[in-house]
């Protein structure tokens, strides 16, 4: 799908609740996508090549050039390398890139701790943080974190995370999502932030430093190890991460429930003025929209449209929407990231 048919369609479907001009950021057409995933087509004559499914049926593929420049470098080096141990019973591959790493996970139909030792003699030739999975089973080579630089209004923050993590899939794309939010706030009265679903940080770590505190929750208890190691990477202080639902977050300071993953955190010490919000596809549960509706500010970054404007129908109840914004994140094709900004009515 083109990027004005796209743009139109949304417009369109969000013209009930918004009739102001809406921010399109546009992603770069090749060597954004730094995470992809192949199946493996094997070939009737030994050779092994990467494929996708196309109308249920595999079809190989020689390139993928919407990839990182890395992951497009390493696809046929990772082929070429490949012996026949290594070759069988492999269904699938996955890439992941950041500016400063990339990762391979190999995925089997087999116990890979037979193949261990060909796995080991194949990160130390390619020099790179190899993973291979099968059912039950995880075997790291080369270590599993990445290392990430995001550049957000000429100023550099670092990031470590792994393939477990949800990671923003085009990094140029990523950089404009946060420093639209920052464009948001910058004139706005600014006391403390609430974040959902803050990840390993990759919205906090940049808007910490425009509020008094944060207070960030996550239920992933692997992305909150990730976020408090940013904290100390970019030298941060006033951020408190939570390893709780954001149902469990509006019980706790709605003094409705006591949790002992909140001991020692002052609730009451947060004085909110903007709520941030990235959900999952399903967007907010209602529990979860009636929750954020008390706060003055919100911020909502959307993967769904369909789910945003099921979610805004409410929220335009209480808050005006202030800025808009799309961002390509997947050229060519139907999906739009979206950034909605609501304000508190009079």
């Amino acid at each position: 799908m083109h990027f004005e048919e796209k743009i139109a369609l949304n417009k369109a479907l969000f013209s009930s609740l918004y009739d102001g001009e809406i921010q399109c950021f546009k992603s770069p057409l090749k060597a954004y996508r730094t995470r992809a995933e192949f199946s493996i087509y094997h070939h009737e004559n030994g050779e092994i090549f990467y494929a996708m499914f196309e109308n249920k049926k595999k079809i190989p593929i020689e390139k993928f050039s919407i990839a990182d420049e890395k992951i497009q470098k390493y696809m046929s080096i990772l082929l070429c390398n490949l012996n026949e141990n290594l070759k069988h019973k492999l269904f699938g591959v996955e890439f992941l890139a950041t500016k400063l790493d990339l990762s391979i996970t190999l995925l089997y139909h087999k116990n890979i701790e037979l193949i261990a030792q060909d796995l080991q003699e194949l990160a130390t030739r390619l020099n790179l943080k190899l993973i291979a999975r099968s059912r039950g089973k995880k075997l790291v080579f080369n270590g599993e974190i990445l290392r990430q630089i995001l550049n957000i209004n000429t100023k550099e923050f670092l990031y470590e995370f792994n393939n477990d993590c949800f990671i923003q899939p085009n990094t140029f794309i990523n950089e404009k999502m946060i420093e639209w939010v920052l464009s948001c706030i910058e004139n706005d009265f600014r006391q403390d932030l609430l974040e959902l679903y803050c990840g390993y940080g990759n919205f906090t770590i940049a808007l910490a430093r425009y509020f008094g505190k944060v207070l960030a929750t996550e239920i992933s208890k692997k992305n909150i190890e990730f976020a408090l190691e940013n904290c100390v990477l970019n030298s941060i202080e006033n951020i408190t991460f939570t390893r709780l639902s954001s149902e469990e977050l509006s019980q706790a300071l709605k003094k409705e429930r006591e949790f002992n993953r909140l001991k020692g955190v002052d609730l009451d010490s947060f004085k909110m003025s903007h709520v941030l919000v990235d959900p999952p596809r399903s967007g907010l549960d209602l529990s979860v929209v009636e929750f954020i509706k008390h706060y003055e500010n919100i911020i909502y970054i959307s993967c769904n449209p369909i789910s945003l404007k099921e979610n805004l129908e409410i929220l335009c109840q209480s808050h005006k929407i202030s800025r808009f914004a799309f961002f390509d994140q997947f050229v060519n094709t139907p999906h739009l990231e979206c950034g909605v900004y609501l304000r508190k009515k009079a």
